[in-house]
């Protein structure tokens, strides 16, 4: 993500508006990747790029002036397939796991500050990042509706949460599986494809 373009937006939408009171990082992509693949080096480094350093680069202009001012809001989209990986999906699962980290050492670095930041882990949306998905993908919520419950969820300030609550408990599940039994269901479920170059 271009650093530079962001902190030049963040300034023109503060010279004309004031500090934000929110600010949502939402930009993400989903790439099938091959790691025995080498050309596939440069579609890591892409999600990479926008789904940790671009949520890092949307907040970082904001971070002092809501300092001063003692409060504002950091919303910071991650995934539930942060959780575990997912087979075809090295990449984004490894990205969604380190916005989860990263959110969290930002939570903490910024605790008594009066900023809060939020994580929210969705499940499956309609978009079309899922639609090319050969795969049953359970709980699926339209854009509307996932927008509807993350804005719910800024409203009540909770730090945490996987949206819709079905998947909170499979994402859970996923969580506490012991490796013998997970790695023999993950690597018979449906792989993410990989994505032409």
């Amino acid at each position: 993500m271009n650093s530079a373009s962001l902190r030049v937006a963040a300034a023109d939408f503060t010279g004309r508006y004031g500090t934000p009171d929110i600010v949502i990082a939402n930009a993400g992509v989903s790439i099938g990747t091959l790691t025995e693949a080498p050309e596939d080096e440069q579609s890591f480094r892409d999600v990479f790029d926008i789904n940790v350093i671009g949520m890092m680069n949307t907040f970082q202009p904001f971070i002092a002036a809501m300092r001063e001012r003692g409060s504002g809001v950091l919303v910071g989209i991650a995934s539930v397939a942060g959780y575990r990986g997912l087979p075809g999906s090295g990449a984004y699962s490894a990205s969604k796991a380190a916005a989860i980290s990263y959110l969290e050492s930002l939570r903490v670095e910024l605790r008594g500050t009066g900023i809060t930041v939020i994580t929210i882990c969705p499940g499956y949306i309609v978009t079309a990042m899922t639609s090319h998905n050969p795969y049953r993908m359970p709980f699926i919520m339209t854009a509307d509706v996932a927008a509807g419950k993350i804005a719910a969820l800024i409203e009540r300030r909770k730090t945490y949460a996987v949206i819709p609550w079905q998947m909170a408990i499979v994402a859970r599940l996923m969580h506490v599986l012991p490796r013998f039994i997970y790695d023999p269901l993950a690597s018979r479920s449906g792989r993410k494809p990989r994505s032409p170059h």
